[in-house]
This record gives C-alpha cells, structure tokens and sequence, in this order.
C-alpha cells in the first residue's frame, strides 16, 4: 500500500505544465472504436483511469502502441464486440462510453453497469432514454450488465434530456455519429470535454454542430476515419492547483491550459483575495500567506457554472478564510466525506445534505487522513500543505486516478511530499 508523507506550513513558487483532461480522454478512448483504422491520440495524460480504459481496449482485440509518454496509436482494425470484462469495467465510471461506441459501430452492445468514486446514487436513466429514442432497446441484468441491442437499426431522434448530463450527452453523440437521419440532444451538457469530444469525432469525418450550446446536432455519416488529435488541457488539475496556490500563498503558474476554462474558478480566488493573472496559456496565482482569505459563498453548477469536481479543494479554502462561508453541491448527494478528514485535521465544519458551512481557522492541524475519492484526495493534499505538522494520507490510489506525477509537479514549486510503500498489514493497524 501506497501512502503520501507531506509536510506542510510553506509557501509554493514556481510553475506546473498541465497534462491532458482526464474527462475529455476517456470520452475520446471509447470513440476511437467507431472506425476501423488508426488513431493517434496526443497529449494524453498517464493516469490510472486512462490505463484502465486502454486495458479494457485491448481486452476487445484494439491494438496499442505507446509511442511516447502521451501519446498512443490505437487500431481498432480488428476491434471485436465481446463483453467488458467486470472487473476492469467496475473499477472505471466513464466505461459507460463503450455502450455509445459499441452501439454506433456495431448495433449492440454488452458493459457492466461502471464504478468510479461513489458520490451516492448516480442513474445513466438519461442514457437508456437516449439509446431507446434512437431505437435500441435496453435491458439491465440482475448481475449489473447493461445490454443495449438495436435490431432494426437505430435512426436519428429528437431527444430532450431531463437533467443536464454530461456522460448522457456523450454517450448519445457516440451511438448516433454513424446513423441514418439526424439526431438533436436539448438540454445537452456543454462542458469542455464535451467539446473535445465533437472536435475529435469531426476530426474522423463526424458531422456535429452546437457542441458547448445546450442544443448539439448531429448528422450521421456512413463511415468515420483514423485520425491524429491532442487532447485539450485538464481544467480540474490546474484549478487544484490555483487553489493551492491561494491556500499555502506564494505564486503558482500553470501553463498549457484555456484560460477560459478556468474563469468560474479563478473568479471564485479573486473574491477571497487572491490575484489573477492570465496570459495566453496561462494563468497565475498569488497571496500573501500573511493575510487570511475572505469568506465566500459557493454553488457547483454545470458548466459554465463553478465544477462539482473543484468543490473538495474549495472546501479547504473556506476551512481556513476568515468568517463563515457556504457551499452548495448542487450536483451530487454524497460530495463531502471529505469534511470529517478535515475535521481531523482542525477544521470547523458542519454538513446538512448538500449544504456544508465552514467556519474559518486560523491554521489546521497535521493529522493521518484517508482519500474518500479522487477530488477528495487532491483536497487532502491542499490541506495537509497548509498544517503545521507532518500529515500521512491514505488510498491514494484514487488520487492518481486522476492527477498525473502530482509528487513531482509539486515539488517543482516547494512542496515537501513524498510517496512511500507500506505493508498492508500496518496500514489496517493504523486505521484501526
């Protein structure tokens, strides 16, 4: 078992490359499947969901080849439509991508309902009613397969999402690329990686307009194409670390990344007193550690609305902001597991369903934590960098899940972390 040691109470300085976006890649992964050719996807980030997703891949006869540390060929030449393997699919939510793909390229398809981190009850309801407007039929097994068959063929739909989706949106854009007629998703999701997604599939010879409106078109094409495509920027990792930035102070540049993207985010650290700075790829942070952040008030929205997913790391921040401050899931029921590590560790907090109030501290506290979840875990970090102490975090497996060589990235701005193996017989022992 794998642990994180951190040391914190200093200031970070310096600058961190952004790797690829983990949400847009493992939409874009699936979608490689409706050719039969070669793909050159660039810019992907090495993590263990992007790993899991290849493996699943390679499992239905895809061919890869690395041909550097972020980049990869993908045949899928001699792709076969056989069921996922459950105990690849479970570990992985965005698996959910291969019943659009499946169903697109072949007309069926069979996939383990997903896994990922549990943010309590998380339906694809909005996918089923995508897959039978197009004319498939669905069925869910006692055993949690998801079997999606269309017989007669599907055809393009008018299709009206009740609640904004994005898995929804991008798993009905994927079954309907390659079907007769043309096919309307309102209320559609209008996140970046939702954009990427259209992108790449035009890329391949795919006809798709409004992607990034709440209205995206899609007008199917008889037969899609290898193609080379980067992937866009991650826009979660670098808002974790602008939050950081403005959590230890000092002055933190990412690079590589659409500052756009970032604008709900960098708002937000403005108005508890940070400074902003945007260049044409980049964007700064700074704070005088010396002087607490403001309170604020807060609540995750879609896109462009502020991200459920930066939501933990803005949890520290109000935990140490002078005053009290309130946040506001409005995506998720089970989004703050997170708030009883921090308690742990000094913080003043208090969680009724999805409104969490944070009475500011002056500092927090070292304390062994354990990672609920994948931005959980990130917030952890935030919080452990801010302690006075040495704090150990567990499970981080769900942190490298989604933050590529975050030890090495922040120690290039100062941070003292560590990783370092354990026997799982002493980590039981600890949590005990």
């Amino acid at each position: 078992m794998e642990q994180y040691i951190i040391t914190g109470g200093h200031e970070l300085h310096g600058s961190i490359p952004i790797s690829g976006a983990k949400n847009a890649a493992l939409g874009i992964l699936p979608a490689t499947l409706l050719c039969s050719g070669v793909c050159r996807i660039e810019n992907l980030p090495q993590i263990s969901d992007v790993r899991n997703m290849l493996d699943i891949l390679a499992s239905m006869g895809v061919r890869i080849r690395y041909l550097n540390k972020n980049a990869v060929e993908i045949d899928t030449t001699h792709t076969q439509n056989v069921p996922t393997p459950y105990e690849m699919v479970r570990k992985l939510r965005a698996s959910y991508y291969l019943i659009g793909a499946l169903l697109g390229r072949f007309g069926k398809a069979e996939v383990a309902l997903p896994g990922g981190c549990d943010f309590g009850f998380r339906p694809i309801d909005q996918h089923i009613k995508g897959f039978e407007a197009l004319g498939a039929t669905v069925q869910i097994t006692e055993g949690g397969i998801v079997q999606v068959e269309a017989k007669d063929g599907l055809v393009g739909a008018s299709i009206y999402l009740d609640v904004v989706s994005v898995g929804a949106t991008m798993n009905i854009m994927l079954a309907a690329a390659l079907i007769k007629g043309q096919t309307v998703i309102e209320n559609a999701a209008r996140e970046p990686h939702i954009v990427d997604l259209a992108n790449f599939l035009n890329t391949m010879g795919a006809d798709i307009t409004g992607a990034g409106t709440d209205v995206i078109k899609v007008r199917g094409v008889e037969q899609l194409h290898g193609c080379t495509y980067s992937i866009i920027p991650d826009q979660i990792e670098a808002g974790t670390y602008l939050a950081l930035a403005a959590a230890t102070g000092g002055a933190v540049t990412v690079t590589g990344v659409i500052p756009k993207h970032l604008e709900s985010i960098t708002a937000k650290l403005s108005e508890m007193g940070a400074e902003i700075e945007e260049g044409d790829d980049t964007v700064t942070v700074r704070r005088d550690s010396s002087v607490r952040m403001r309170r604020i008030n807060l609540k995750t929205q879609p896109y462009p609305g502020f991200p459920t997913d930066m939501q933990p790391q803005f949890g520290v921040l109000m935990s140490m902001a002078e005053g009290t401050s309130i946040l506001t899931e409005g995506i998720y029921d089970n989004r703050y597991r997170y708030v009883n590590e921090l308690r742990r560790m000094g913080a003043e907090a208090t969680v009724d369903g999805r409104i969490a109030v944070f009475e500011g501290v002056e500092k927090l506290n070292a304390a062994p934590v354990h990672a609920p979840d994948l931005r959980a875990g990130a917030a952890l970090i935030m919080a452990a960098l801010c302690a006075e102490g040495t704090t150990v975090i567990d499970e981080i497996h769900y942190i490298e899940r989604g933050y590529e060589d975050i030890v090495r990235k922040l120690k290039s701005v100062g941070a003292e972390i560590r990783l370092v193996e354990i026997p799982d017989g002493a980590a039981l022992e600890r949590a005990n």
